[in-house]
């Protein structure tokens, strides 16, 4: 590893052998369960290693009384954690990797995307609603939410629901919503509560006929220095082909469209029989604009690796021994399916709720 101090030697078994391998993340809860996963995973991997966790605050931990949208920054959840792998004070970070923007900071890279548990959204329900579903809430039901995407798409399915912004990490939002009389209910990652044990809280399911989700949810992603050579090839095993191939096809999707944070961009992917679907939509943020279409491709993931490992990364991510073919088949697919909602007005439709969130 170059420039950080610390060596890296390989044993005659070809394990990276390494003093300590510093990871960074986030301070809550949900994060440092997250970041535990992936090193007990490198761990049963490479019992060899040592690691240590260096938790730390981000811009959009801390600023809490603001929605997302209204912040201006791309990289909420993982500016200050850049900062430090940039500076070689940690070696690898773990994020969700729905906060990952699509364009890294040069020198980065993902260098592994796990396994995707459930990408879809639940509501969680105050307790004297519990029992019910989003359809059966009373008239004027306030839910919480910090997402433009899921509230558009609910104002579009339940006109008789008011969506209000909710901030901070999973303890306080569900603080909020059981000590405070203003939810009737809040919107969560259904991987977070899957990952926190709290299974129990969920009320409803949104599948995608009622909500797509963001892109990237449900699934980890570890970032590297892209010229550490040694660590891609550490943490390269932890990449889950199904999930790399939608993933590479969501981003690309999102990185086409120009969306983010500040517009409302949702996606539904799935693989079957050698094909990747990708469903991708567009919202106005009241939700009563909307289009949304649906694409396929072929994708090979049990061929041969053929050449990865000298072409440069795909949508912010390396991955040098999934068939390079499979992947391309995946970002084609995602910038064909911008292409098409582009063609049809979605540039008009994410132009105006720009405006409107800038305008709040």
């Amino acid at each position: 590893m170059a420039g950080n101090g610390h060596t890296a030697a390989t044993t005659e078994d070809n394990n990276p052998k390494m003093r300590v391998i510093r990871v960074g993340t986030r301070k809550s809860q949900l994060a440092h369960i997250q970041t535990d996963s992936v090193v007990a995973s490198l761990k049963a991997l490479y019992p060899g290693l040592q690691f240590e966790i260096v938790a730390m605050s981000t811009t959009g931990d801390k600023i809490l009384d603001t929605a997302l949208s209204k912040i201006g920054e791309k990289s909420l959840f993982t500016k200050e954690l850049e900062l430090a792998l940039e500076r070689n004070e940690v070696d690898l970070i773990v994020h969700s990797l729905k906060d990952l923007p699509t364009v890294l900071p040069p020198g980065f890279t993902i260098g592994a995307i796990c396994k995707r548990e459930i990408p879809y959204d639940a509501v969680v329900f105050h307790p004297k609603f519990v029992g019910k579903t989003l359809e059966t809430l009373p008239e004027r039901s306030v839910v919480g939410t910090s997402s433009l995407r899921r509230a558009a798409q609910l104002h579009q399915k339940f006109p008789h629901l008011e969506f209000k912004s909710i901030r901070g990490n999973l303890n306080t939002r569900l603080r909020k919503l059981d000590e405070q009389q203003e939810f009737s209910a809040i919107i969560l990652a259904a991987a977070g509560l899957q990952r926190m044990g709290w299974q129990s809280r969920v009320g409803q399911i949104l599948d995608p006929e009622k909500c797509m989700y963001a892109v990237g949810q449900g699934a980890l992603g570890v970032e590297v220095r892209a010229k550490d050579q040694d660590l891609l090839d550490l943490v390269e095993v932890l990449h889950d082909p199904e999930t790399l191939l939608r993933c590479i096809a969501e981003r690309a999707f999102l990185r086409h469209l120009e969306g983010g944070c500040s517009v409302p961009v949702a996606v539904h992917t799935a693989m079957k029989d050698g094909q990747l679907y990708l469903t991708g939509g567009v919202w106005s943020l009241d939700g009563s604009d909307s289009m949304q279409e649906t694409m396929q491709a072929s994708v090979d993931v049990t061929a041969q690796s053929d050449g990865a490992e000298d072409d440069p990364q795909l949508v912010g991510i390396t991955a040098r021994h999934i068939p390079r073919g499979a992947q391309l088949a995946a970002e084609n697919l995602g910038i064909s399916l911008a292409n098409l909602l582009l063609s049809k007005g979605a540039k008009d439709i994410l132009e105006v709720a720009r405006q409107l969130k800038e305008a709040q």
